[in-house]
């Protein structure tokens, strides 16, 4: 695993340890979250970078607000569309 540093000032951190004691775990959350909503990674993977089950990660998505059904225009057309 790879480990990456920054330096931020208290008042950031605190930001974003809400429900959490590691501000770094929390940002790394909402870094999975959103490349899952951009279709970067699947449920799996994001998932898998957390360190969670895949159901734990739609209970996240929950907490985020996030659908756990992510589909382009062109598929949701797709799947619309009546034969």
């Amino acid at each position: 695993m790879n480990n990456l540093s920054i330096q931020v000032p208290s008042s950031f951190a605190a930001v974003f340890s809400i429900g959490e004691d590691d501000p770094g775990r929390s940002i790394l959350t909402a870094a999975v979250v959103k490349w899952f909503e951009l279709g970067k990674v699947s449920q799996g993977k994001a998932a898998e970078i957390l360190g969670i089950s895949r159901a734990s990660f739609l209970d996240v998505l929950a907490d985020f607000q996030v659908s756990a059904w992510q589909y382009s225009e062109s598929e949701l057309n797709e799947e619309l569309s009546i034969d």
